[in-house]
This record gives structure tokens, sequence and C-alpha cells, in this order.
């Protein structure tokens, strides 16, 4: 990225804050849309067989683990977010609000993205689209 930047192969692309920083993308691009597309975070998965068989006070304690680290986890994304802003702002990027028809056709766009992924990944698909919306 640093090097297509660098080379002009690129003019501009479509990331994190941290990735900005970390590719020193203010070298090259001046200007950063603050579209909270990706805000960078992690995920735990648990094999479902092996918490089934945990006795209720171990599930109950590893829900709570759960829930806090998922708490402290999304506390820890926005400060994160919001020093890498700070940053490349201390570095010379300007930090823009979307516009309106800028997120108007970014959600455009992602309807569209989700409707194709939705119909190559079938009813699986749908149905971890819907416990992602609740």
């Amino acid at each position: 990225l640093s090097a297509a930047m660098a080379t002009g192969v690129i003019e501009s692309y479509m990331s994190s804050g941290s990735t900005g920083y970390d590719t020193k993308t203010y070298e090259h691009i001046k200007n950063f849309y603050d579209t909270q597309a990706w805000i960078p975070k992690n995920a735990i998965l648990v094999n479902a067989k092996s918490f089934d068989a945990l006795d209720a006070p171990t599930k109950a304690a590893v829900q709570k683990a759960a829930a806090d680290a998922e708490a402290r986890g999304w506390k820890v994304a926005e400060e994160k977010n919001a020093e890498y802003k700070r940053l490349l702002a201390e570095r010379g990027m300007k930090i823009h609000k979307p516009s309106p028809k800028l997120d108007a056709d970014m959600r455009q766009v992602g309807g569209i993205m989700q409707a194709d992924w939705l119909k190559a990944a079938g009813a699986d698909g749908a149905a971890i689209m819907d416990a992602y919306k609740k």
C-alpha cells in the first residue's frame, strides 16, 4: 500500500484510521473521510459443543467474562479510533465527516454488496445477517 501511494499507483483507498496511520497515508493523501466503515475489532469464537458441555456455573462465568470483554473491547476500539484520527490530523490530514450524499451513496453500495453476498450465502447467510442486525 505504501509503495502504491508513493509511486502514484493509487490516489485514494478506503480503510480504517489505524491502517492510514500505520502505512503513513498522511504522507501521500491529505483527506480522511470518517465513514465509520472500519472500526478495528477482534472476535473470539467458541466451539458450541464444548461450551454446551460446561456446567451451568462455568457457562455463566464464561458468559460474564465474554460480556465484560465485549464492553471493554468496544471502549478500547472507540478510544483507538479517536487516537488514530488525532494522529492523522497531527500529521497533516484533514478529517472530514462524510457529506449526506457520500453517506447515502455508501449505504447504497453496502446494500448492493449485502444483497449479492446473501444470494451466494443462502439461508445460513440470512440467519447470520438477521442475528447481526439484532
